[in-house]
């Protein structure tokens, strides 16, 4: 199941073994945090007991399977938490397979992983129950923050939604401060408006490249120095501007001799139906020959720097040149 399911599926049942795992290090922290609230434990000190995945080895992993079996103490269950465990197949078969099997009833087990890769993949087995941890979509995201948003007695804007987790680039746990920032701000009750994101949440760095590379193709060169002038402040160097630049051009060349639909062009970029709109529209406004133009240009330019032909600030001053008064 998604992270966020689980709050549903706690209301109907605790299952044996949990295994959250994924790159969202918020959703794992929540998926432990969650399941204990849900253990309802009321002497966490004797029932809430965490281990190191790495120190589940030899004998104590022998052991340990006896102690899953342990009863909990003045409390209706045992919560048991392992961070960032990989075991073996040989390891699984003989310490968690027998334990699936017959599962101690008061005890809920779980499995906070991070993810690595060529480690032994017991997502999919009989009696565990996976709560995907990745990154969730825009889609996904959005739906989440409203409800965060309720649960801080704030609402939320529908075109407030999509700008917040841009700008945080879908990062769930920046998602989380930003909103109780907001709460701090606007107070309870507060309505979460596209300006007051535009205000008061921090623009992650891609963003920002995305607004660079608008800039650029917009014309609007007060704007475009004004953002690289920032980005350059927080250590973007010149190679990764002029790479951006190059990669946007690229883009917009390729939707200007694409034929087919939106979404058509989406599906085999793999990339959102309304980006190909907008590359669509940029690429129209500045006419596929001066797209062309601009695209071979500035990789011609990388490829000086790469050659040691030129520096990376004299190429993206040439860029720049070639973008607003070539």
């Amino acid at each position: 199941m998604k992270f966020i399911q689980l709050a549903g599926s706690l209301k109907e049942n605790i299952a044996p073994v949990y295994l959250a795992e994924g790159e969202e290090a918020y959703f794992r922290d929540h998926t432990v945090a969650q399941v204990r609230d849900a253990c309802a434990l009321r002497m966490p000190a004797l029932n809430d007991v965490r281990y190191e995945g790495e120190t589940l080895k030899g004998d104590r992993l022998a052991a340990f399977g006896a102690e899953l079996r342990t009863a909990p103490f003045l409390d209706g269950r045992r919560l048991v938490r392992v961070y960032e465990w990989y075991p073996t197949e040989r390891e699984w078969e003989s310490a968690l397979a027998p334990y699936l099997a017959a599962p101690c009833p008061t005890t809920a087990l779980v499995v906070s992983n991070a993810g690595k890769k060529g480690a032994f993949d017991w997502k999919r087995r009989a009696g565990v129950t996976f709560v995907d941890c990745g990154r969730e979509s825009e889609e996904t995201l959005c739906r989440w923050l409203l409800g965060v948003a309720r649960k801080l007695g704030m609402t939320l804007d529908g075109d407030a939604a999509p700008l917040f987790v841009r700008y945080c680039n879908r990062d769930a746990a920046r998602l989380r401060l930003e909103a109780e920032k907001l709460q701090r701000l606007l107070g309870e009750g507060g309505r979460i408006t596209r300006a007051a994101v535009e205000e008061n949440v921090a623009k992650d760095t891609e963003y920002k490249v995305y607004e660079l590379t608008q800039a650029a193709s917009r014309g609007n060169h007060a704007a475009f120095c004004e953002i690289l002038h920032d980005l350059t402040e927080k250590g973007f160097d010149e190679t990764a501007a002029l790479s951006a630049l190059v990669s946007h051009y690229r883009s917009l060349l390729e939707v200007s001799q694409m034929r087919g639909s939106d979404a058509e062009v989406a599906k085999a970029l793999g990339v959102k139906p309304y980006a190909v709109q907008k590359n669509r529209e940029a690429a129209a406004r500045l006419g596929k020959d001066k797209v062309r133009r601009l695209y071979l240009d500035l990789y011609g330019l990388g490829a000086d720097v790469r050659g040691g032909n030129l520096s990376k600030s004299g190429a993206l001053s040439a860029a720049i040149a070639k973008i607003f008064f070539g």
